[in-house]
């Protein structure tokens, strides 16, 4: 393993995108920073730096840990990385906030309109 790595391949190999091309598109958007600054496809990557992901909604933040220039399997490529304890934390959090949220669908009473229910409705707002 080398020591210094270019973002967009940490990336892809660390296994965060699936191509180093979306790798690069998220880059470019701003959603990749690396020791709390927006980051370049090309800026280097190296042992120690924080690398925060905004792939979800809590970001993931991860300590890097090691570089690879070849994506491998991912128990391997989960070696690249550590993810920070307050971003495990913020991660639950949320996850737990989704699970006791209400069914969306819940505040639907009677579903979708029936066919007599759309011809009334047409026929109040006289079409």
């Amino acid at each position: 393993m080398e020591d210094k790595l270019r973002l967009d391949k940490w990336l892809w190999a660390a296994r965060f995108y699936k191509t180093r091309a979306l790798a690069v598109d998220e880059i470019g958007k701003g959603r990749v920073l690396v020791n709390g600054q927006v980051a370049k496809p090309a800026r280097e990557v190296k042992p120690g730096d924080l690398v925060t992901v905004r792939k979800s909604d809590p970001p993931i933040e991860v300590e890097v840990l090691g570089v690879s220039r070849v994506r491998g399997p991912a128990p391997v490529a989960a070696k690249l990385y550590q993810e920070t304890e307050e971003s495990t934390v913020r991660r639950e959090r949320a996850a737990e906030m989704r699970r006791l949220a209400p069914e969306p669908s819940l505040n639907f009473d009677d579903g979708r309109p029936t066919k007599r229910d759309r011809r009334l409705l047409a026929a109040i707002r006289g079409k």
